[in-house]
């Protein structure tokens, strides 16, 4: 058997178009496919050299670079599962990453070194820079790479459950490179394409419909290591660009920066969102430049891509996730799971070659999230119209989406109880103009008790990440509960953000 992982690409495109620009980094510095393949091949061989096995993993902590490219399709070539980390976690939950992972090396940038340090424990760590370099020079070369098979596990990318427990979502070579087709076919990808990545890659959002679809078919993909307005917009200019993936808040900022009257953007041709629906004071001020976008619905478990709305149906079909992705299918069921009728409201399930065969060492989770026959649960619910578009209409669970990250109130409810004098707790996302959501929590204290309400961000500021600690924490006498005594959030979700 023949090497049929991701890895491969980037020798094909050696092959066929070797001074082609791949990669434009740090605003300038390019590498092209010839480039980014000899690379690639020498990170395979200093895995292999270091005594990383395949099916093994390694993590990948930093922003935006070319390094991160190079040790995905490295790792790829090698056989070796990489782990991207989000950089904005701390240092405990980085930890919990690696062990759950039984990662053998963690790669980190400079600016993630106080961070590695803090949470590798025994795992070695590899420096990007001098380090990085040293280990690619002394690669041996003529390293034979194994055998792999589109059912074999490429990335591990961690999403947290409604329990605040991580879950490692398993992606195959087969499930990056069939959402790779989905995009290409659907958003109609040309090997002249140009796609600024302003999300941090190790989101499936924008791996999956960012960078790979565009290295698949040949085009370019300019790392934006942090996101900027002002830069983004000079990047557009500059490199002509004519294709961004993002969320809604990203394509906000654009818009209000300064520059943005000014800014030549004729380059550009495909805007592509997900995370919410795009807001309507966000799609005219892009229609007002001649620009309109194509939007989606997906997860991390599909690759990330399952449904998509062309930028021809966005006022036609206002607030629909569009229709399935080329090679994925999607349906709305009941509590049976029997598909309901006409555009009756259900759980939304997705199934297709870019949906993960499951979580990492969680088959508990993985038979509760994937039926017998391949239906992947999303815990959304939906309906379908007449015509076949999907609409999300709310979550069955409870995780608040802020500026595009994900966030679990199960988690942070945790880390409040255990505040002295706290008696009880409900995290709640609100709607928030800039962020799409803010989470606030609400809070309930031992009688005769105060609480500091900045004293709350700080007590959680270093255990988790910034971007999961309330906003806002609001003290009440009691919280609405049912009869079992569960907390009822809908009611808090109507008091404290009505349009929600």
């Amino acid at each position: 058997m023949q090497n049929r992982g991701i890895g491969t690409w980037l020798l094909a495109r050696r092959a066929k178009a070797p001074d082609a620009i791949a990669l434009v980094s740090d605003e300038s510095r390019t590498e092209s496919y010839r480039d980014l393949a000899d690379r690639a091949e020498r990170v395979a061989a200093a895995l292999a050299a270091a005594g990383v096995q395949a099916g093994e993993r390694i993590a990948f902590i930093g922003e935006n670079q070319p390094a991160f490219v190079e040790v995905l399709f490295g790792g790829a070539l090698a056989g070796v599962v990489v782990v991207p980390v989000n950089t904005r976690l701390a240092p405990p939950e980085v930890a919990q990453i690696l062990a759950d992972a039984d990662a053998r090396l963690l790669i980190h940038d400079a600016r993630a070194a106080e961070t590695a340090r803090a949470a590798a424990g025994d795992v070695p760590r590899l420096e990007v820079g001098e380090q990085y370099e040293a280990a690619l020079a002394a690669a041996p070369t003529g390293t034979a790479f194994p055998a792999l098979s589109l059912d074999d596990p490429a990335v591990i990318l961690y999403t947290s459950g409604t329990t605040g427990v991580p879950k490692g979502a398993v992606l195959t070579h087969g499930n990056l490179t069939w959402n790779a087709l989905n995009v290409i076919i659907d958003v109609d990808l040309v090997s002249t394409d140009v796609t600024l990545v302003i999300s941090p890659l190790f989101h499936a959002a924008s791996l999956g419909m960012g960078l790979l679809p565009v290295l698949m078919k040949g085009g370019t993909a300019v790392l934006e290591r942090g996101f900027d307005a002002g830069r983004a917009l000079r990047l557009i200019e500059r490199h002509r660009v004519t294709m961004l993936s993002g969320v809604p808040t990203t394509y906000q900022f654009i818009a209000e920066h300064p520059d943005w009257p000014s800014t030549d953007l004729s380059s550009l041709k495909k805007l592509t969102c997900g995370g919410s629906p795009v807001p309507s004071r966000v799609l005219e001020a892009y229609e007002a430049r001649g620009l309109s976008f194509s939007q989606g619905y997906g997860m991390t478990e599909t690759s990330p891509g399952a449904s998509f709305l062309p930028a021809t149906m966005t006022r036609t079909k206002v607030g629909s996730a569009g229709l399935p992705h080329f090679f994925t299918e999607v349906r709305v069921v009941d509590v049976d799971g029997r598909q309901v009728a006409g555009d009756a409201v259900g759980q939304i399930e997705v199934r297709g070659p870019n949906v993960t065969p499951g979580y990492h060492g969680r088959p508990d989770a993985t038979s509760e999230a994937l039926s017998a026959d391949g239906w992947f649960r999303t815990g959304d619910l939906g309906h379908i119209d007449v015509d076949g578009y999907l609409f999300v209409v709310d979550r069955v669970k409870d995780m608040i989406i802020t500026g595009g990250e994900n966030v679990y109130p199960a988690e942070i409810e945790d880390l409040i109880m255990a505040i002295p004098d706290v008696t009880g707790v409900a995290v709640i996302g609100v709607p928030d103009e800039r962020w799409g959501e803010s989470p606030w929590a609400i809070v309930t204290l031992r009688e005769g008790t105060t609480l500091d309400v900045d004293g709350v961000a700080r007590e959680l500021d270093g255990r988790v990440a910034r971007y999961k600690i309330p906003k806002n924490v609001v003290v009440v006498d009691e919280l609405p509960r049912t009869a079992s005594g569960k907390i009822r959030k809908l009611d808090l979700r109507r008091q404290y953000g009505p349009s929600l």
